[in-house]
């Protein structure tokens, strides 16, 4: 069977296996699949950590099955069973957002696009850096080329936004990445850890491409360097929106409209009688919008808006175009929703929704409601596909610097109190609905409204993600420090269950060094350092993940709390096993193991201790597997069974049949790991798809085996 098991082949596997290790089954794979190279290999092979490294192991691995007929043999069923993964396939996307109806005089910045999209490539990558003021119309202008260019570009467009993220400074370059990868590979594949891997997947599904990428909002040159295409098919635009940065690109630069085609601009958007009412005033409008999109926008609504009967409007200084637009544009609006746009704008948010909103402004959801939608006609705020709102930067920028001034400090302050509060609220209970048995979730406020269940509670948290991650900054500013730790701790489910670990890493970062300043050696110092050495091990990053783990053991060991020590001390053994460096897991889950039966009765946690055991067991059974001591492993695995069947866990049960059944086959039992598959299929609420299929994949293997 060693014709099956191409060097190819077995290179491609450990790359998917690698990169898929994000869910509970893409962890059961890469178990199996270490403990079949431990097999192989006859020793302890850590786990390869770059393409180099994984290419490497595919060479001894090959050799050795070209010397054991029998190892060819359950390579060639592991690799059929679970697929021999081909190059990732590029969709179209969803596309760019629809281009501007009104665009006006941008011929020059469109002439220079073109002309770098469809120049000789002569080995130069081709990538344009669009740039200008705030409100100027670049993004309209990258929008536009894309429609005007649609054809040339037959493999897709892709429109990544990085302005709808909780930090100023926006998401890292491998955030970045991974929010192009998923519009490019619709979701449909697991994602490389790694942004290395990340780079390299994108080189590869771009690779003799035609497709335009889109950057809009960048704000520094890490965030897009990755992205410089090494196909002449392909073509990047980064737009940004102030002062450009070193990337090397064709600089495009947007300019001022001319008053010419300011004139023209207003006139498609109020009109032309109204632009001829207001012939005495045209020239200190033209000159106050100053050739800015935004502000002339913002102009011809005040027109369209006005009245024959109407004054004109006071004349103002000259000053930033944008500015004096935002300025005119709130107060023409009505107290309320002007107040309202004031204090939300304080918070920074990435969503804003009805009930945030009326958190900021001590007014009912329905109020709120309202003045969110006279701000979007205002053109305050943009009105997101999900009924949330958010503000351009710089209108957001100069509704918070005047809201101090027109408001007071004292009920700015109030404001983002409130904020912070309902932000909490809402998070926390989320967090309890998607993880209701775990002690490192707190239970559920008095106030406000519960979930249903654990995929609605998990769902709720991923709309609030950014939000979430915004407040702990938002609640370090302002010393709420205790907020901004409950805040970050109820991120838990979130990476646990459902990845994002780009997304929360600088919410877990800050919040465990604030801990440290703040609580340092305590309990809640210890669970946020967990949280962030977790979060930092899916994403790769096994030294800092090492050094976030021994801070939470020395917070929980100093702190006397035990069941947080040997919670640490558990997920330092999870580590081990993902790396495939199953003996040290063992011994780290041994260890756990002594630490839970030093819990006295009536310590913390004493009620959770049976099924602390269990859990133990279930791990020390998966790491003897990987050290191919079967027969113990077997009778750990059958503990941990007996247990979730008598609690009645469905799911925890399932889980531990398919672990027991992959020892069952390892040792050559395929009779007895069937019945244990059967069982387990049982017992899957139909919605496991992936464990399903997982089990499915199983039985094909066990079934060659038998």
């Amino acid at each position: 069977m060693l014709e099956v098991v191409a060097l190819s082949a077995l290179t491609a596997f450990l790359m998917s296996v690698g990169n898929g290790a994000a869910g509970e089954m893409g962890k059961q794979l890469l178990l199996s699949t270490g403990a079949l190279v431990r097999r192989t290999t006859g020793g302890r092979t850590p786990l390869p950590a770059d393409p180099e490294e994984r290419a490497a192991l595919a060479d001894v691995l090959h050799a050795r099955m070209g010397q054991d007929p029998r190892l060819a043999g359950e390579w060639a069923l592991l690799l059929r069973a679970h697929g021999q993964p081909g190059m990732p396939v590029l969709t179209r996307g969803s596309g760019l957002p629809p281009a501007p109806r009104h665009f006006t005089n941008r011929q020059k910045t469109l002439r220079q696009l073109a002309r770098e999209a469809t120049r000789p490539a002569d080995g130069r990558p081709r990538v344009a850096l669009l740039h200008g003021p705030p409100g100027i119309g670049t993004t309209a202008a990258a929008l536009r080329l894309g429609a005007e260019q649609h054809g040339r570009f037959p493999d897709g467009q892709f429109y990544v936004d990085l302005r709808d993220t909780a930090a100023d400074s926006g998401p890292g370059p491998g955030a970045v990445l991974s929010r192009l990868l998923r519009q490019m590979l619709a979701g449909t594949a697991s994602l490389p850890a790694t942004e290395a891997d990340r780079e390299e997947l994108y080189r590869r599904v771009t690779a003799d491409r035609r497709a335009l990428v889109v950057v809009d909002h960048a704000t520094s040159l890490a965030q897009v360097r990755g992205l410089v295409p090494s196909t002449p098919g392909v073509f990047l635009i980064v737009v940004v929106s102030g002062q450009p940065f070193a990337l090397e690109a064709e600089r495009v630069e947007v300019e001022p409209l001319s008053d010419r085609y300011a004139v023209r601009m207003l006139r498609e958007l109020a009109g032309r009688d109204k632009v001829a009412r207001a012939r005495a005033r045209m020239p200190h409008l033209l000159g106050q919008c100053a050739g800015n999109a935004f502000a002339l926008k913002a102009a011809a609504l005040r027109l369209r808006s006005e009245q024959p009967a109407d004054p004109p409007p006071t004349p103002t200084s000259a000053g930033d175009p944008l500015h004096a637009a935002v300025r005119d544009a709130t107060a023409r609006l009505r107290p309320p929703t002007a107040r309202l746009c004031r204090l939300a704008a304080l918070g920074a948010w990435p969503g804003l929704d009805a009930h945030l909103a009326a958190a900021a402004a001590h007014v009912t959801p329905g109020e709120a409601a309202g003045m969110l939608r006279e701000a979007v006609d205002a053109q305050l705020l943009d009105l997101l596909p999900d009924e949330r709102h958010r503000f351009r930067p710089e209108v957001r920028r100069y509704l918070s610097d005047t809201a101090g001034p027109e408001l007071g400090i004292a009920e700015c302050s109030a404001a983002v109190r409130r904020s912070l509060d309902a932000v909490l609220n809402r998070a926390l209970h989320a967090a309890h609905a998607a993880l209701p048995e775990s002690w490192r979730t707190e239970p559920a406020p008095a106030r406000g409204t519960p979930y249903g269940s654990e995929s609605e509670g998990l769902r709720a948290l991923r709309a609030e993600v950014d939000n979430v991650v915004r407040a702990v900054f938002l609640a370090e500013e302002y010393g709420h420090i205790d907020t901004a730790l409950r805040l970050a701790r109820a991120l838990w489910p979130l990476q646990l269950k459902a990845g994002h670990w780009d997304d929360v890493r600088p919410a877990l970062r800050r919040a465990a060094r604030l801990a440290d300043a703040e609580q340092p050696h305590t309990p809640m110092a210890g669970a946020l350092h967990l949280q962030l050495a977790h979060c930092l091990e899916q994403l790769g990053q096994r030294g800092e993940a090492d050094d976030a783990a021994r801070a939470a053991l020395e917070c929980e060991r100093t702190s006397g709390h035990l069941r947080g020590e040997a919670s640490v001390v558990e997920m330092m053994g999870l580590f081990h096993l993902s790396r495939w460096d199953y003996t040290a897991a063992y011994e780290r889950f041994t260890e756990a193991r002594g630490i839970y039966e030093r819990i006295r009765p009536g310590d913390e946690g004493t009620r959770d201790l049976p099924r602390a055991f269990a859990l133990t067991d279930r791990h020390r059974g998966r790491a003897l597997r990987g050290m191919g001591r079967l027969e113990e492993s077997q009778r750990l695995l059958g503990t941990a069974v007996d247990f979730f069947t008598e609690r009645g866990e469905p799911y925890n049960t399932a889980r531990a049949l398919t672990d027991l059944a992959e020892t069952l086959h390892d040792a050559g039992r395929d009779t007895e790991a069937l019945t244990r598959i059967t069982e387990a299929e049982r017992l899957l609420d139909p919605a496991a798809e992936p464990h399903r299929q997982y089990l499915s994949a199983l039985r094909s293997r066990c079934e060659g085996g038998a």
